[in-house]
C-alpha cells in the first residue's frame, strides 16, 4: 500500500563524479572523483518544479524526464511512499557526456535523497546494496553506480536472478595511499552508447585473456603495487577501438603513458584518467592537455553518496 508524503520535507544528497573501466576491467571496476552534484529535494502541495545550476543548467529537461526526477520516483515507488508535489535542486559540478559518471551520480543522488524523505516519515533508509541495485537498473551495469554509492575504488559484477532479471552487487577495494588520480576533462562530449557500437560483439581468446590478466592485476596493483600500474592497466577490449571517434583523447593517453603516467579512457571517454604514485604529471603532458582544451586537475578519491535528513547527515 503506497503512503503520500506529507508536505514539507526536505533532504539533501552528495554524490560524486566516476571513472569505470580504468582501462581493462570492461564494466567491472570503477574509482569515485572528488568532484560532487548537489540534489536537494522538498515535498510540496503539487507539481513539480526542476531547478539546474551549473553543468547542465539550460540543457537538460526540467520535467518528469529529468534524470533525477526519473530516479526520485523510482526511490519512492521502492519504499512504497508518493509524493504530491516536488521541488528538485540541482546543483551540478560533474562534466555532462565526458566520461565522469554523470548520469549515475543524477540516479545515485536522487535515490539517496529520498532516503531522507522516506526516513522523515517513519521508513527506514535503502542500504547501500539496494542503492546500487536500482541505481543500475538505469544504467545496465554497476561499475560508475557502485562507485557512486560506496566512494572510493569498486569491483561489481552482475548475476541473473532465477526470474531472468540481473542482480547487480560490488564490493570496495582499498586503495593504495600513494596513488593520485589525474582527470583530464576535453571541452567535447560524447555519449556511451554512441561509443558502444564501435565495440565488437566478439572478441578472440588471445584478446579476452588479455585483459583478463590485466582486471587482475589491477586489483592488486591499485590496492598494494602501484608500481604495477602502467601494466595493469593496458587494455586491447574497448579503448582502440574507440580511439577513432575521439582522437585527442587517444593521443592524450598514449602521451601520458610514454610519459610514465598509467591513463586509460574515462569510462567510454572522452576524459582521460591519468593514475600515478608520483606527484604532478610531466611538462609534456600538461603542454599537450593545455593546447588541446584538457582541464587538467589532481583529484583525490571520491567519498560514497551521503544524504541528509533535517540535521543529520548520514553515509
Amino acid at each position: 500500500m503506497t503512503q503520500t508524503l506529507p508536505v514539507g520535507l526536505s533532504a539533501t544528497s552528495v554524490v560524486a563524479a566516476s571513472s569505470a573501466n580504468l582501462g581493462p576491467g570492461f564494466d567491472s571496476l570503477g574509482i569515485a572523483l572528488s568532484l560532487y552534484d548537489e540534489i536537494v529535494v522538498e515535498t510540496v502541495e503539487s507539481g513539480l518544479t526542476v531547478h539546474v545550476e551549473g553543468e547542465g543548467a539550460g540543457q537538460v529537461p526540467l520535467d518528469e524526464t529529468h534524470l533525477v526526477v526519473r530516479a526520485i520516483n523510482k526511490g519512492l515507488q521502492a519504499a512504497g511512499f508518493s509524493a504530491p508535489g516536488l521541488v528538485v535542486r540541482c546543483r551540478n559540478d560533474i562534466p555532462h557526456s565526458r566520461g565522469l559518471g554523470s548520469s549515475a551520480a543524477a540516479v545515485v543522488g536522487g535515490l539517496a535523497a529520498v532516503n531522507g524523505l522516506v526516513t522523515q516519515a517513519g521508513s527506514e533508509a535503502m542500504d547501500d546494496a539496494r542503492l546500487i541495485q536500482l541505481s543500475s537498473e538505469f544504467e545496465g551495469h554497476p561499475d560508475n553506480a557502485a562507485a557512486a554509492v560506496l566512494g572510493g575504488a569498486v569491483v561489481s559484477w552482475t548475476e541473473e536472478n532465477p526470474g531472468g532479471e540481473p542482480r547487480y552487487s560490488a564490493v570496495p577495494v582499498r586503495l593504495h595511499p600513494d596513488i593520485r588520480l589525474f582527470p583530464a576533462v576535453p571541452q567535447q562530449r560524447s555519449s556511451t552508447a554512441e561509443t558502444r557500437v564501435l565495440l565488437p560483439e566478439q572478441v578472440s581468446h588471445v584478446d579476452a585473456r588479455f585483459n583478463l590478466s590485466r582486471a587482475a592485476l589491477l586489483v592488486v596493483a591499485l590496492s598494494e603495487r602501484p608500481d604495477l600500474l602502467m601494466a595493469a592497466t593496458e587494455d586491447v577490449l574497448h579503448q582502440p577501438q574507440r580511439a577513432a571517434a575521439m582522437p585527442a583523447s587517444a593521443e592524450y593517453l598514449a602521451i601520458l603513458r610514454r610519459c610514465g603516467i598509467a591513463a586509460v579512457l574515462s569510462g567510454a571517454g572522452p576524459s582521460v584518467l591519468g593514475l600515478s604514485a608520483q606527484s604532478g604529471l610531466p611538462a609534456e603532458a600538461l603542454e599537450y592537455g593545455t593546447a588541446h582544451g584538457f582541464t587538467v586537475t589532481e583529484m583525490s578519491v571520491g567519498a560514497g553518496v551521503r544524504w541528509t535528513a533535517g540535521a543529520v547527515v548520514r553515509n
